[in-house]
């Protein structure tokens, strides 16, 4: 067997814990209209940008990871019965901002991640800065909204996050759930792209777009081909939305899509 190609990567994000507890429900409860979980198992994975490293890991590459050191958890309850998510409850400490005084030469690196969920680690000019310090490709997946900032940067967004924009970016991938993506490479509608994704059953999204990036990252840095990339990260979150939770496919699984 070939051996896989390994890329190293710079990821830069804020990161939680994704935390689940399954149980099941067999009644409601009689002082309010809600159902009772009997709680049996729990488990724990690294979520946000923690994610998109254990994809991008999944996949072969190298990564140097900077992230909060304070605590973000997401904690969800799960009817294993029934798979629903019947709550989420988010525990969140103030974020400190990120203060770049990591000592790292970004042209050592093939690519630079940013995973910005928007929970106070990063800031517009932490992403522009890197952009003027880096010369290779660079993917970014953020809330924000003046995207038109990240001159030269691959963004990657989710079409809710598409809607709210204030600005647009030159080199923009919209996920669109079970539609796929859209590549958009310009201001001007014509310049627009759908690529379909694979039809499967969605059991959980929780993670797909961590995925996707990671994925998308990947295939850009083998091939230099953004719609190649984008064939196979539809592929990649594809795979991950099968399973409960976050997940992270390898190569060998994605081929088999």
């Amino acid at each position: 067997m070939q051996q896989q190609k390994q890329f190293k990567v710079l990821l830069i994000g804020d990161s939680c814990v994704d935390q689940y507890i399954h149980g099941s429900v067999e009644r409601l409860s009689p002082e309010a209209p809600v159902p009772i979980l009997k709680q049996f198992r729990e488990t724990k994975n690294p979520g946000m940008a923690a994610n998109v490293r254990s994809n991008l890991e999944a996949l072969g590459c190298d990564v140097d990871f900077i992230t909060n050191s304070e605590t973000i958890v997401k904690t969800r309850y799960i009817d294993d019965r029934t798979g629903y998510n019947l709550l989420r409850v988010d525990q969140e400490n103030k974020i400190v901002p990120w203060s770049e005084n990591t000592i790292y030469d970004c042209n050592d690196y093939d690519t630079i991640v940013v995973s910005d969920y928007a929970k106070g680690f990063l800031d517009y000019h932490h992403i522009t800065n890197l952009r003027k310090k880096f010369n290779g490709p660079m993917f970014l997946d953020t809330k924000k909204t003046d995207l038109s900032m990240f001159h030269g940067i691959f963004v990657k967004i989710n079409e809710a996050e598409y809607s709210r924009v204030k600005s647009i970016n030159d080199n923009m991938i919209v996920t669109l759930g079970d539609r796929g993506a859209m590549l958009k490479t310009g201001r001007d509608p014509r310049y627009e792209k759908i690529f379909s994704a694979p039809k499967v059953e969605v059991f959980d999204v929780c993670g797909a777009g961590d995925t996707f990036l990671s994925a998308l990252t990947y295939k850009y840095l083998l091939t230099n081909d953004i719609t190649k990339s984008i064939t196979f990260a539809n592929k990649a979150a594809a795979i991950t939305v099968q399973h409960l939770g976050v997940y992270a496919p390898t190569l060998e699984e994605i081929k088999c899509v």
